[in-house]
């Protein structure tokens, strides 16, 4: 009859074995840094909010128009309880309608100290992520009453998309001036 191995020196046997058949841990690759926000359309152009800013998206809920308001102004909106006044951005930069139905528009809810506002967009296009090489900080094709709010954009398959700051539309005169002259 032969001696048996005791139970350690069998795991110690195991364990040599597999650190001697094991491959090698893959090759750390540096990531890509990126950067991401919210895509949207306004008047047929490629606009992304960065993710901080965007506190919710809906569809445009039901409201009640507020008489003796400037006509960027829709109306107010019940969310949970919270008064969500709705800015029109195409009427507020007094830019064409693009082609996309009532069903397509979204609301970017933001929020900015006591500013609960919501910004209505011609259509959503969830999260993007572009490499932050792809910044460029020329604004030039971006029209005139929008270009203070917007801090350069990136590039990606040929497209534009121009970062556009809530938060700096937020404190704007033009945006918290809603009294009809």
């Amino acid at each position: 009859m032969s001696a048996q191995p005791s139970p350690f020196a069998v795991l110690t046997n195991i364990a040599l074995r597999s650190r001697q058949l094991s491959a090698g841990l893959p090759e750390q690759e540096k990531a890509a840094e990126q950067w991401n926000g919210i895509g949207f359309m306004l008047a047929g152009e490629h606009y992304v909010a960065p993710m901080g800013e965007v506190t919710e998206i809906l569809h445009v809920p039901r409201f009640t128009q507020i008489p003796g308001v400037r006509p960027f102004l829709m109306g107010a909106a019940n969310v949970r309880g919270r008064l969500l006044p709705l800015v029109d951005l195409d009427t507020l930069f007094e830019l064409p309608r693009s082609g996309t139905g009532p069903r397509q528009r979204r609301v970017l809810v933001v929020e900015k100290d006591d500013l609960f506002s919501g910004l209505v967009v011609d259509s959503v296009l969830g999260m993007q992520y572009f490499g932050v090489e792809n910044f460029r900080s020329d604004t030039s094709g971006v029209p005139d009453r929008i270009r203070p709010f917007v801090a350069g954009g990136y590039t990606r398959n040929g497209e534009i998309w121009n970062v556009f700051s809530a938060t700096e539309l937020l404190g704007d005169e033009r945006f918290l001036d809603v009294a009809q002259r």
